[in-house]
């Protein structure tokens, strides 16, 4: 792995795996050594894992996997345990604990009938699971899951994490990681995972600054019935360090907001062009509505300013690709990216990878995609993948959150593929310090943001 302060850790695809075994002194003579540190490996985290197992099941492939854990089955018993392989086509006996080598990084696609029943008979098993590299039946390139897969307990991946145990569906069925070192040298990889350090590079406020020169950010929306998402993503932009925060709303949820959010200042919608021009960064979209005249203005302020933008909720709605200089990172979930790629929702939720990517393409400008697994990519490079780990940011209102706190960071100076992933891990990382596994609302992310960036 990677130095811990680093911001980004590698990624690595199959194709990136197999040239980085294919690197090491002596391939492919040397297979065997990688496959006695790797099987090792294995039954070293299976102990320490399960000190109280003594019997140990292998479901073995023909591959290396398979050879993997027939490895990890002699280690086992030279250690005193119980350790054997299950055939193919007969019932599981009891066992502590199983252990999956059925296929590798390799594997692409559907499993055969053959396999998914050995999947299927593994998931039904009842005793805990250990699986090699990946859940057999995930692809380790993007996270697909095309027909059945093993649900692990745990994972022994090999040299550094593999994409499919952190972007989904494939990350579900991961279970705990654990990287095992064996002896490859590490290369830079096309995806990368976002570390919590990346938290340093947003700016602090200097004692020279302003509140303009300490970001300056302009919220549009807030319709009549919608006030608390422009408020959410106001208060959020304050709370991520922003100096100055401006709401543009319709003229009747004026008052509303006025209420809400002391601290920023309040323009009617019809003056949002001459609000604009104190801001360092827009968010557009939160509560803004979906008529045709609401999808005009938000083509007229990335056709108009000049200054970074986020698009979010609404401002999604209708949008059409557009050229625009400043940078500009659109937000969707799931639902909202399949509208923008003419998709239904459920291939964005089996393809994330690609959906991302197929939205880059399309508005050639940075994309988020929202999820357990928060994707980020640039029109040049790969995807930045923040695995946030917390079921508590799933309620209303956190997507507004997010956009506040990426106009904040923009209105920094951020880039935006920086300021994006920066902004996901703030979140998660404030989501966490509100200590709500249960019951969490939007605003008590906004309220632990100070101490997120604080620890940074």
């Amino acid at each position: 792995m990677t130095e811990p302060s680093q911001v980004f850790e590698p990624l690595y695809t199959a194709a990136e795996m197999r040239a980085a075994e294919e690197r090491y002194p002596g391939y492919p003579r040397t297979i065997p050594d990688l496959m006695e540190r790797a099987g090792r490996a294995v039954a070293e985290e299976a102990m320490k894992r399960y000190p109280d197992a003594r019997t140990f099941t292998a479901v073995c492939g023909q591959g290396a996997n398979g050879g993997d854990g027939r490895v990890a089955l002699e280690v086992l018993r030279s250690s005193g345990r119980s350790g054997d392989e299950h055939v193919e086509g007969e019932a599981f006996g009891a066992t502590d604990v199983l252990i999956d080598a059925l296929f590798g990084t390799g594997f692409r696609g559907e499993p055969r009938r053959e396999a998914a029943a050995r999947i299927a008979a593994i998931n039904a098993s009842g005793s805990p699971v250990l699986s090699i590299d990946i859940p057999s039946g995930v692809d380790a390139s993007t996270g697909e899951v095309a027909g059945t897969a093993v649900r692990s307990d745990a994972t022994v991946t090999f040299h550094g994490p593999k994409v499919g145990l952190y972007v989904a569906p494939g990350r579900f069925h991961a279970g705990d990681v654990v990287v095992a070192d064996i002896g490859l040298d590490h290369a830079e990889t096309r995806h990368r995972l976002v570390t919590k350090t990346i938290l340093a590079r947003v700016a602090r406020k200097r004692a020279s600054d302003n509140k303009y020169s300490a970001g300056s950010v302009l919220v549009v929306g807030g319709e009549p019935g919608y006030t608390g998402a422009a408020c959410l993503a106001a208060t959020a932009a304050f709370r991520a360090d922003a100096g100055y925060v401006a709401i543009a709303a319709p003229r009747e949820s004026l008052p509303t907001i006025e209420t809400l959010v002391v601290e920023a200042v309040k323009r009617p919608l019809e003056q949002v062009f001459e609000a604009a021009e104190r801001a360092s960064a827009l968010a557009l979209g939160p509560g803004l509505g979906r008529s045709p005249e609401r999808g005009a203005l938000i083509r007229r302020l990335l056709d108009e300013t000049g200054v970074p933008a986020v698009v979010d909720a609404d401002a999604l709605y209708g949008l059409e690709p557009f050229e625009r200089d400043a940078p500009t990172v659109l937000t969707p979930h799931e639902g909202e990216l399949a509208r923008l790629l003419g998709r239904d929702s459920d291939w964005v939720r089996e393809h994330r990878l690609a959906a991302l990517r197929a939205a880059v393409e399309r508005f050639r400008c940075v994309v988020l995609l929202k999820g357990a697994d928060t994707l980020v990519q640039a029109p040049e490079g790969g995807a930045l993948v923040r695995a946030v780990n917390t079921a508590a940011l799933a309620t209303s209102g956190t997507g507004d959150v997010l956009t506040g706190i990426l106009a904040a960071f923009l209105a920094k100076g951020l880039d935006a593929p920086i300021a994006a992933a920066a902004a996901a891990t703030a979140q998660g990382v404030a989501a966490f310090l509100a200590d709500k596994p249960r019951g969490m609302v939007a605003s008590d992310v906004v309220a632990a943001l100070p101490r997120a960036l604080a620890g940074a």
